[in-house]
């Protein structure tokens, strides 16, 4: 679906994973009255120090562009429960499915309760990410929740190059891996989490 999507009231909400992946998307959105909030649902982001740095940024686009950000409770062993024994699985594979699939259900039943018509993702903005992967985990987290899951285009060239032009502008913070331990260099510490959930009420 293009992001000229159908108009919808109220509008649909966003889940996003970091700042440089939605940028634009928020950008066009927001400028088009077709978004009415950013939901941030990412426990599969470790180790700590990374998720409060991602958060921050995320928070941080946001406000600039004068969109509602919502931060869901950080529970790293849910997440790691839910991949249990998907470890070793490539990227694009088997984990990232199920690790979309998990965040997009839990993001769409606090959307839903929210009152919000529908929602959408950036998760497959990224190169390294499969698209029709995360739709298909949109798609499914809509249909058990009732919300419905728009597929939308933010891959396109033209998003691609002004996500590019937004990242240069806003001086926006980059990682270097998705975020899990599947995808990046650190692991997160089971006693990380509560020490999280102190710093997230500063």
């Amino acid at each position: 679906m293009p992001v000229e999507a159908k108009v919808l009231r109220p509008p649909p909400a966003l889940v996003s994973c970091c700042a440089p992946c939605s940028v634009a998307a928020i950008k066009h959105l927001s400028e088009t009255k077709q978004l009415s909030m950013v939901v941030f649902y990412n426990p599969n982001i470790s180790p700590l120090d990374e998720y409060i740095k991602r958060r921050d940024e995320q928070r941080r686009i946001c406000r600039a562009f004068k969109v509602p950000f919502y931060e869901l409770p950080y529970e790293p062993e849910v997440w790691r429960a839910a991949v249990a024994g998907l470890e070793n699985e490539p990227e694009r594979g088997r984990r990232c499915e199920k690790c979309f699939y998990m965040r997009l259900k839990k993001a769409a039943e606090f959307i839903k309760g929210e009152g919000i018509s529908a929602f959408t993702s950036c998760f497959g903005v990224s190169r390294h990410k499969d698209e029709k992967q995360v739709a298909r985990a949109g798609e499914l987290a809509g249909k058990e929740t009732g919300l419905p899951y728009l597929d939308m285009d933010f891959k396109s060239a033209t998003e691609q190059k002004l996500r590019r032009e937004l990242i240069r502008k806003m001086n926006i913070y980059r990682q270097n891996y998705c975020g899990c331990q599947g995808g990046g260099p650190a692991h997160l510490r089971p006693q990380e989490s509560d020490a999280l959930r102190d710093v997230l009420t500063l």
